[in-house]
């Protein structure tokens, strides 16, 4: 029997609804016991604090890509998880949405501990259905259908029937081999921990110098700005705000989502939005000795930091109380 720990790795475009997807996995492990790395695109992090409380073991990289300046991250964490003897039946891999699965892939075969210790077992790709063709001119998102064993079409309550078929129609036309399901808020029968083993054959077809290639770019226009504070949020300024900026940005905008101190309320509230969709919830209570800090990421294009920083430090309930934590 190998010894290799299974990898299954969850990607798809900005606020396609990857973190859902691993939420809803860690709610029902099936009896396996996950190691969940969660890799984000930003200097802070968030993606983490989103993931539900659970037994599991979870390990953050963030200021960077994983298929980028973070690759070495991966590989010394997966030999701190194989070196300090925890029993993982999986490993879960939650990208960041700008991910190109290319230099990922490569990493399983090319880093003597990960070909030694693991097993890429599947790629899953998350797609926006209401989103993707905004999205389809993006490499990264382009790659990461074309790459993925299994494919969900998330948020399809959102378009209608005509439209679906197109989307299914160009996906197939992308990845005809993938398995493809289609769902809300990322609620799947598949069993995307059992996809029996990437074929790296295909991947070689997609990109026949995938393992020689080391070079790798983002689209060099998206950015991400990052901001982090202490002192409670004005709630009713703050609906003002960011209300207005989604609807002035929408287009430029691919990302957005924060963890909040709204009013000194007792819980967290967590928002989350993509170009002009917004969701925001209560979260998890704040510990009585917390230090409450507001979290928040903006990713896209031509977006003015500037006024940014200027509109979200005006929503603190007060100049005194507000404190912009450098990172």
């Amino acid at each position: 029997m190998s010894t290799k720990t299974p990898v299954t790795v969850i990607t798809g475009y900005l606020g396609a609804g990857k973190t859902t997807l691993l939420n809803n996995l860690l709610s029902k492990p099936n009896g396996k016991k996950l190691a969940v790395i969660v890799n984000e695109y930003g200097e802070i992090g968030i993606d983490a604090d989103l993931v539900v409380k659970s037994d599991e073991e979870i390990l953050e990289m963030n200021n960077g890509c994983i298929c980028c300046n973070v690759r070495g991250d991966l590989v010394r964490i997966i030999e701190k998880i194989t070196k300090e003897g925890k029993s993982f039946d999986h490993i879960v891999i939650e990208t960041t949405g700008l991910a190109d699965p290319g230099p990922i892939i490569q990493s399983f075969w090319v880093e003597e501990i990960l070909r030694d210790k693991t097993q890429l077992d599947g790629f899953v790709t998350v797609v926006d259905s209401l989103h993707f063709f905004k999205h389809d001119n993006s490499c990264e998102a382009k790659e990461q259908v074309a790459f993925a064993d299994q494919i969900i079409l998330n948020k399809s309550d959102l378009i209608d029937d005509s439209q679906m078929n197109h989307l299914e129609q160009t996906i197939r036309s992308m990845n005809p081999l993938a398995k493809i399901e289609k769902t809300n808020n990322s609620q799947i029968i598949a069993d995307i921990l059992n996809l029996g083993g990437f074929d790296l054959s295909k991947a070689l077809a997609i990109e026949p110098d995938l393992l020689e290639s080391d070079s790798h770019e983002h689209q060099n226009d998206i950015s991400a700005i990052c901001l982090n504070t202490v002192g409670p949020i004005d709630g009713k300024l703050f609906n003002k705000w960011i209300y207005g900026f989604v609807q002035a940005n929408g287009e430029n905008l691919y990302r957005c989502k924060g963890i909040l101190n709204i009013d000194d309320q007792p819980r967290r509230f967590v928002f989350q939005g993509v170009h002009m969709t917004l969701d925001g919830r209560p979260g998890a209570a704040w510990d009585s000795d917390e230090l409450r800090t507001n979290q928040i990421v903006f990713i896209g294009v031509q977006l003015d930091e500037t006024e940014i920083k200027e509109h979200f430090l005006h929503c603190h309930k007060s100049e005194n109380e507000m404190t912009l934590v450098t990172i």
